[in-house]
Order: structure tokens, then sequence, then C-alpha cells
């Protein structure tokens, strides 16, 4: 159940408390309300976390709440498959192997395969029983060896020389497309525009355009599918080994005025958890679709976002356009404006893939 302004109950003491010891409130308190200033309080971590700025706290934002918690050496860290370690404590971790030069893969707070080996690695490298557990031994070492001086960004060089490697053409690349929602849940709709089907029908025009390049796209679920969760999506995604996700939706809102396109990539900060690749696809794309349609500009996003983090490939999340909006809603309607987005779309992916 999301917890909102004005809610009130047990479950509030408890993320007042949660709230106190980031420091968001002067004080937990023993009230059980949400008041104005658990409000500010969850939207300035939601903005911080590069979440949607709502004041809602969803399962989302209270599984961030939770990973804010834990502080490099509060647990021993580990890969365990199926149910992934999370935390502040595994970014800090993934900080301090990246920056002494072992590959820990993207910053993201989450204790996969990459961070594994790295952590190996230096265990190997430091005299460490290099079992995967970051425990006491390995704490230990990382404090021996203190906080190295370095410049630059060893994540963001070592995702550039990974960009490099993917802008070799389009031919030869691995494309997952993901339409949103499905025939289970057909997302936001306005009269007989439903988002799902939209999707659907926008996700093979852009197939059609890609495969007849020679690439391989492969789609989130069929065309009449059922919805999946964005855990089975990313799995998906990641399972095929793609080299680029493209998640498309059509947004709502409760104000009428709200339109335009807006692209998305993961990211927190840019000096940690920021996809690099991820926002240059996001950039490529959205400057294709507002060349080719009247849809207004709302910018390149980062945001943390599941299906955004869990991908283990540069990722873009596309909202195209409101229809709660009439003028968005309009063009949704005509197949030309359809095809033109689909044919942007095709562009931007192309113009990601192209040597510089």
């Amino acid at each position: 159940m999301a917890l909102r302004l004005g809610a009130r109950g047990p479950e509030i003491a408890e993320l007042r408390a949660r709230l106190a010891r980031l420091g968001l409130l002067d004080e937990a308190g023993d009230t059980d309300t949400f008041d104005g200033s658990v409000d500010l309080a969850v939207r300035h971590f939601q903005q911080e976390r590069g979440l949607s700025t709502d004041g809602v706290v969803g399962p989302q934002t209270m599984r961030l709440l939770d990973e804010a918690r834990w502080q490099l050496g509060d647990r021993a860290l580990s890969f365990t498959p199926g149910h992934l370690m999370r935390g502040d404590d595994v970014v800090a971790l993934q900080r301090r192997l990246t920056t002494l030069g072992f590959d820990a893969g993207r910053i993201d707070g989450i204790f996969g395969k990459q961070t594994d080996a790295a952590l190996r690695e230096f265990q190997r490298g430091v005299g460490v029983e290099a079992d995967g557990t970051a425990g006491v031994q390995t704490f230990r070492a990382l404090e021996r060896l203190g906080r190295p001086i370095v410049g630059g960004s060893p994540d963001r060089l070592r995702q550039h020389l990974q960009l490099d490697a993917l802008r070799t053409g389009i031919s030869d690349k691995v494309i997952v497309l993901d339409p949103a929602h499905g025939s289970d849940e057909p997302g936001h709709c306005v009269g007989a525009l439903c988002e799902a089907a939209l999707m659907s029908d926008l996700a093979v025009r852009v197939e059609g355009r890609l495969a007849a390049l020679g690439t391989s796209v492969l789609l989130t679920r069929p065309v009449a599918g059922p919805a999946t969760s964005h855990l089975d999506r990313a799995a998906f995604a990641n399972d095929t080994g793609a080299d680029l996700f493209v998640s498309l939706h059509i947004d709502a809102c409760a104000n009428p005025r709200a339109r335009g396109v807006a692209c998305f990539h993961y990211g927190v900060a840019p000096d940690a958890g920021w996809s690099h690749s991820g926002e240059r696809a996001a950039r490529r794309i959205h400057s294709a679709i507002l060349r080719a349609t009247p849809l207004p500009d709302c910018q390149v996003q980062h945001k943390t976002w599941e299906l955004l983090r869990l991908t283990r490939m540069p990722a873009v999340w596309i909202e195209a356009g409101y229809l709660s909006n009439p003028d968005d809603a309009a063009l949704w309607a005509d197949p030309v404006f359809v095809d033109r987005l689909a044919a942007a779309i095709a562009e931007g992916i192309v113009a990601f893939f192209t040597p510089a």
C-alpha cells in the first residue's frame, strides 16, 4: 500500500524513523501522521535518488529507503543468485573497487556477477581468501589501502571504452523493444486509444525498420501477449545479451495541458551510478523524435526506475506524449504520426551505433 500526505498509522512512525536516520527529518518524533514535513523529506529523498518526485511512498521508494540504511561494513556482502544484495554499502564497495582499477560493472548498488568477479580479483591481489564475500578481512584490506587519490572517473572511462566497442554499425546488433503493459493491463486509455495496443503497434513498426537493416530485434512480450513484471523484462533482455534496450510508453497526467516527449536513462549522479551509454542512446533517439514529430521537448532525464537499473546494457525509456492531452491524443489517432515516430526511433537507434 502506498503512503502519502495525510496517511496515518504505525507504518508512518517507521517511515519517519528511516527519514530521520538519513538526516532528512530533524527528529523521528512519535507521531503516526504523514504530515507536510514528511512529504518534503520524501520528495527530497526521491529527487536525490532519481525517482519520480511525487511524495508518494510506494514499493520502489520504500525499497530505496531500505537500501539507504546500509553503510559499508554493516554486513557481509556476497553474490546470491536469485536474491541479489542491494544497498548503499554495495554502492560504496563498487565505487572503491572501481577506483582501485577493478571492473565492478555499473555502480548501481546491486551485487551481481561483475561485482563478485571484481571482488574476488581484489581479494586475490591483497592476499585475502578469494571467496567472493566482503567481510571483516576484506573491509580491513580496503581500509589499509586508504582512499586512493585519482583523477577523472574510472567508471566513466570504462563505459566509454565499452561504448566505442558497440559503435560498429547496426547490422550485427541485438535490440530488445519493450512495449509497455499488455493484453491484461491496457495502461493509460482515452476512448479507443489504449497504451498497450498503441505500444505494440509502435514496436512492430520499429522492428520492421530495424530488421530491414539486418538487425536482430526481440520483443519482451508478444504483440497481444499479457504484461510481465519489470524484473522479468529486464531478465529477458539480460539473458539475450542485447546491445540496447528500448522501453516504449505513453504518459497521462491529471493536468490536460501536459504534453510532449521525454526519454529517460539510468542515473543517480554523473560521477556515480550513471549509464553514460544509456544517456547517449537516449539523446540520439530523443533528437530524432523531435525532428520528425510535433511533440514538444520534455528533455532527456535520468531516473533510477527498476527497469533502467536492472538492465545490464544501455537502456532507454521513451514517454512519447500524453494521452490525457487532446493534441497528443489526436496525434496518436493518426497512423501517419505513428509511422513517423517509429521511423524516428529507428533512426535514433541507428545513430547510436554509428561509428564516430
